[in-house]
């Protein structure tokens, strides 16, 4: 029971935090659609996968993680978050030690119009020119982060570079996207399997 005594409203919390029993997560779906995919940068045949879902990545290559989100609604205060398996390690291109990063060649145009009927562009990247959808990105050494205050309701992607740096097999958990300040709202993809496989 959840009460006061007096004048004056009642601000209050309720929270849960839990442990899944199973490492195979299935994508859920509670205000965001959220996915994610692993492609090769200097060679096709450094990534591939096999029937089962299971990723493989050859040791010492680099890695374009390529995160898609899908956003019904307009949304406040988004977090799209992707968990690094400890086999990868990302590449800051804001760190002065990381070498240049190749492009993405992938050219898209996102045009949207919001809640009050104002229409423009979001993001739109090409060779020349390129406004990310997100206002700040964080590249840690367990996961990526993108943020955004206002999110209008569409289709984003977020994409960054990893290299393959310990051989071995590891359980990805689920990419996350959620407003920060309501996460019941959010959603996520499957867990996945990545072998960084020994050269």
């Amino acid at each position: 029971v959840v009460s006061k005594d007096g004048p004056g409203r009642l601000y209050y919390r309720l929270g849960l935090r839990y442990a899944p029993d199973d490492l195979d997560l299935d994508p859920l779906d509670w205000g965001f659609v959220v996915s994610r995919s692993y492609e090769a940068v200097d060679d096709d045949g450094d990534v591939w996968r096999d029937d089962d879902g299971t990723w493989h990545v050859k040791a010492g290559a680099d890695v374009r993680v390529r995160l898609f989100m899908v956003a019904d609604s307009r949304r406040t205060h988004v977090a799209l978050v992707d968990p690094l398996p400890a086999g990868l390690e990302a590449q800051n291109p804001e760190l002065a030690t990381t070498a240049e990063l190749p492009p993405d060649e992938v050219e898209e145009e996102v045009f949207f119009e919001d809640d009050v009927g104002f229409a423009g562009d979001i993001g739109f990247r090409s060779s020349y020119w390129r406004v990310p959808w997100y206002e700040h990105q964080n590249l840690r050494d367990d996961r990526a982060v993108a943020f955004i205050s206002v999110l209008s309701a569409g289709t984003y992607d977020f994409t960054y570079i990893a290299r393959a740096t310990t051989p071995g097999t590891f359980v990805v958990p689920p990419t996350k996207a959620e407003e920060i300040y309501a996460p019941e709202t959010f959603g996520r993809s499957s867990s996945d399997m990545l072998v960084v496989e020994d050269a």
